[in-house]
This record gives structure tokens, sequence and C-alpha cells, in this order.
């Protein structure tokens, strides 16, 4: 069964590695005209894949570019359909995933009994 998402741009054909359909989500939001699609390839298991979300732009292809996202013990591909040249979709890569890991931390402060939320401006 095929799942397509965030505004029917991302197609889910199989799971998607811990962390990273945040960033993916985050991506299609923040780009919508230029990112015309994402499909997360099969996940393999990958010793050396720890800690936070990692992804690296790896080749082109007819519509954009392959990109190989590692995260939680996993490797996953993902095919970027995108206008994009490859530095301007790595840095439109870091900006969603520095948004994600903000939400983040703003949701761990919120959810901290007797913790004031604080507000980096």
């Amino acid at each position: 069964m095929r799942l397509r998402t965030a505004q029917n741009k991302l197609k889910i054909e199989h799971s998607i590695i811990d962390g990273v359909r945040d960033l993916l989500e985050q991506l299609l939001v923040n780009h919508p005209i230029e990112v015309l699609s994402v499909v997360a390839g099969a996940i393999q298991q990958k010793r050396d894949a720890r800690g936070p979300v990692k992804v690296r732009v790896t080749v082109p292809t007819t519509n954009g570019w392959k990109a190989i996202a590692l995260s939680a013990g996993a490797r996953q591909e993902l095919f970027i359909s995108t206008t994009f040249s490859k530095d301007e979709l790595e840095a439109a890569l870091q900006r969603a995933a520095a948004r994600v890991g903000k939400q983040r931390r703003m949701s761990r402060l919120e959810r901290a009994p007797g913790q004031p939320v604080q507000i980096e401006g």
C-alpha cells in the first residue's frame, strides 16, 4: 500500500526511519514550489548510522536528486524531485533539520513540569 502525505508530495513506499519524516515534511512546507515530491525508498540496517538525522545528497536523477538518510542505526534512500541544484538542496535540508530540531527542543520544554518556556528570538 502506498501512502501520500504532506500536500500529496511525500510518497511512502516503505516505512521511514526515525526523525526523517519530520525533516522531509518540513522541507516540503518550506519549499512547496521547488520540491515537487519525495519518495522514501527501502531501509537497510547500518551500524554506523547513530546520532542525529543526517542526509547526504549523492547523485542527480532525471528530475532531481538521490539522497541517503542516516539515523537510528539505519540507512534509507530518498528520491527528491526538485528544481534545486545540489548546493541549494543541501542548504534547504539543513534549514529543515534546524527547524525540526528547534521544534523538538520547544516541545520538550513545554512538557517539562515546572519549567518556563523560553523562546529564543
